[in-house]
């Protein structure tokens, strides 16, 4: 099996960016301990502070599919639940 690739941004309401910007820690941390991650990177943007950029990799399907399902039951899957995803996946 080849790696998957999700790359893209999300864009946070105003009024749950510290929220938001508190919770990454934990959620960054918890991603990089998942079997099967290789790269997790969520970096807040220079010119607009509402826009973190996304790059993630995953050894196969399998990673990535269990890393969604586990953050969909996530903590961070509530915090963010108002966040507009934009994102493109390359398997």
């Amino acid at each position: 099996m080849s790696k998957v690739i999700l790359k893209g941004f999300i864009l946070v309401p105003e009024s749950e960016l510290e929220l938001v910007k508190n919770e990454l820690v934990n959620h960054k941390r918890l991603t990089l301990e998942e079997p099967g991650c290789i790269i997790f990177n969520v970096i807040q943007n220079s010119e607009n502070p509402l826009r973190f950029d996304v790059y993630e990799e995953f050894k196969d399907k399998v990673a990535f599919e269990r890393h969604q399902k586990r953050v969909k039951a996530s903590h961070w899957g509530k915090v963010t639940v108002n966040v507009e995803r934009h994102y493109e996946i390359l398997e």
